[in-house]
Parts: structure tokens; sequence; C-alpha cells
């Protein structure tokens, strides 16, 4: 059962994501509902998707998981050190300096390094599903995006070295949280200290 709730809650919040995809389709919803009932309605529907995504992991694990592999153990340290550099990304691309400008879209950046990192360190089926389908959808974003022909929004304003170091200390401080408390107490995995 918790397989079925946590593929719904990835077809909803994913599903959702695509949706800016799908450009002409975007467009109409967005004269339809207004820019900000569209994004009203993507936010509540993105965190149905979430709720769906973590309840359903939850009673996956709990139900006992179903192993495909054994990862090596030394897949958990590198998916530990990955995790750093993809959190700075994160950041980055709200704190925008020449992370972002480097990366052009440091968001996407760092959900596949996130993703693939826990790829790499899990061997069950319910992380298989849940980390490839978040990769899948990374990836065809970040084609999309290269392709995409609107003009979409006018640029936002990007900083300097002095953003950057918001988007390193802020990563640090998102990773130091989900490390020593997300982690342990939500997931049921020590990552930092354990």
């Amino acid at each position: 059962m918790g397989l079925t709730i946590l593929i719904l809650g990835l077809a909803v919040f994913l599903g959702v994501h695509l949706v800016s995809i799908m450009r002409p389709q975007r467009a109409a919803l967005i004269a339809r509902l207004g820019e900000n009932g569209y994004k009203g309605l993507y936010s509540v529907v993105s965190a149905v998707g979430i709720g769906l995504i973590v309840y359903g992991f939850a009673r996956y694990r709990a139900g006992g998981m179903i192993e495909l592999w054994s990862p090596p153990i030394w897949t958990r340290h590198l998916a530990a050190f990955l995790v750093l550099p993809a959190l700075i990304m994160l950041v980055a691309s709200y704190s925008r300096g020449h992370i972002y400008t480097t990366l052009k879209h440091p968001m996407l950046a760092g959900v596949k390094l996130w993703a693939l990192a826990h790829l790499l360190a899990n061997g069950d089926l319910g992380s298989l599903i849940l980390f490839g389908a978040v990769l899948a959808w990374a990836v065809i974003d970040r084609i999309s995006l290269k392709r995409r022909t609107d003009p979409g929004a006018p640029p936002i304003p990007v900083g300097g070295w002095h953003n950057d170091v918001i988007a390193i200390f802020g990563g640090i401080a998102l990773y130091a949280a989900l490390g020593w408390w997300f982690h342990p107490y939500v997931i049921g995995i020590p990552v930092l200290g354990g």
C-alpha cells in the first residue's frame, strides 16, 4: 500500500511540475485562473504531492522495504558528500551569484545531484522509484529549459560573490539541519554523527 501512495504522490507532485514544460497548457491555465490563482493551485497540488510522497514512503519503509541490491557502505559516505554541494546549488538558485550564472539552473543541478546520490546509496525498490522519478523529472525539465523559446518572466538581477557566500553558508546550514534532524528523526536513518 505504501508504494502505491508513494507513486500516487510522485504522479501528483511531478505531474504538476511537468505542466510548466507544456507551455500552451500552462498559458491557458494562467489565462483562466490568473497568475496568482495558477501559482496558488500549483502550490497546493505540490504540497499534496509531497504529503503523499512522505506518507507513502514512510508506510513503505514501515511495511518492510523490498531490497533489490545491497550497495557497498562507501556509497553512503559518497552520498553524504554529494548532498552538500547539491544543497548549496539549491540555495544558490535563490541567492543568485556566480554559482547561479555558472550553472544557469542550479536548482535542477542540485536536484539531479541529490537524487543521484540517494540512488547510489539505496538499493531498495521504493528508493529506486522515488529518487529515479525525481532524477528523470529534473533531466526532462532541464532539457525543456534549453528548448524554450518563450520570453518568460523578466530576468531577475544577479548579485556577486556576496550571494555565493550566502549560498554556501545557507547550503551548509540546510545540510546540517537535514543531516542532524530530518534524516534521523523523520527518515529514521542517521547521516551525520550516526
